[in-house]
């Protein structure tokens, strides 16, 4: 417990590997979630798996070792942080053709040839002054935090990612690192750079996650956004805060959705400036577009019954 609230595991993983039966497959994870009241949210298809749970520790435990035992998943990596069972609201588990969509064709299958351990990252980021870092994740992520001198794809969603690698078509020649949250992408992503003509690129194994269990802050700036309730998780200890609000450019992590519906996107909003504009709900652009919290398309919830 802190300050009254549980404090449960987290945990992230994924595994490209075939499944036969995806449908059975979720039908299955779907009865053992449910038993072991876990909340999140699984990705399934062919290709294999995606998830984020959180639940008691003995529940998520018995998960892992329940999926362990699975030859396919016998050696699946788990990424644990803390959450709350607030972290998520519901258990959803979704059958995809893809576990993370990045729609470039059937061509492009995960690389898993090139990975660097988080110690052999920060070697090379240390002693080779001819590599670039490039952050695969969508940008807003990249506002909350990112490792220092990283390339930030001007993305808001994975799938966007083909069609601006002409945009980096002047780092063909570089060795190039490329990162995410915890590595799923990343295997998509080095297939992707390959296939467009990058020959020298490398990946993060385990993803910022796994990096800052081993080596905190270290050539790290701000914090990691998540896909969860809790939208970024922090190593406080040499913590560098780079992430702004939106608006009054003071320092914040705080990511709401704005307020306008057709528009919905992230960005960083700090809660004092909201409480003395409500205004500062929408985006940037939004805003300056002329909408206000009264004119924007939101849907309101239902009053209490």
């Amino acid at each position: 417990m802190t300050g009254g609230t549980m404090v449960c595991p987290v945990i992230l993983f994924y595994k490209y590997v075939p499944i036969a039966d995806p449908d059975a497959f979720a039908a299955a994870q779907r009865l053992l979630c449910t038993e072991l009241e876990l909340k999140g949210r699984l990705l399934i298809a062919t290709e294999g798996i995606n998830g984020t749970l959180v639940g008691e520790e003995r529940s998520v435990e018995r998960y892992v070792a329940e999926l362990r035992a699975d030859s396919r998943f016998s050696d699946i990596e788990m990424k644990v942080s803390a959450g709350t069972p607030a972290t998520f609201s519901k258990l959803v588990i979704k059958v995809r053709p893809e576990i993370v969509a990045l729609k470039a064709g059937p061509e492009i299958v995960s690389d898993h040839d090139n990975h660097l351990s988080p110690a052999e990252w920060k070697k090379t980021i240390e002693e080779d002054p001819d590599i670039v870092l490039v952050d695969v994740r969508n940008s807003y992520e990249s506002t909350a935090g990112k490792f220092e001198n990283a390339v930030v794809c001007d993305i808001e969603q994975f799938r966007d990612l083909p069609d601006y690698l002409g945009r980096l078509e002047h780092l063909k020649e570089k060795k190039v690192l490329m990162y995410c949250t915890g590595g799923i992408r990343c295997e998509k992503a080095s297939a992707l750079f390959r296939n467009r003509g990058f020959k020298n690129v490398f990946q993060l194994h385990g993803g910022i996650m796994t990096y800052q269990e081993q080596f905190g802050n270290e050539h790290w700036l701000g914090e990691c956004f998540v896909f969860d309730r809790r939208m970024t998780v922090r190593v406080d200890e040499n913590l560098v805060h780079i992430s702004r609000c939106a608006h009054t450019g003071v320092p914040s992590a705080r990511f709401v959705n704005c307020l306008h519906d057709l528009c919905h996107r992230l960005v960083i909003v700090d809660e004092e400036a909201e409480a003395k504009n409500p205004d500062y709900r929408l985006c940037p652009e939004c805003l300056a577009s002329g909408l206000t919290s009264d004119t924007a398309v939101y849907k309101r919830p239902e009053p209490a019954v």
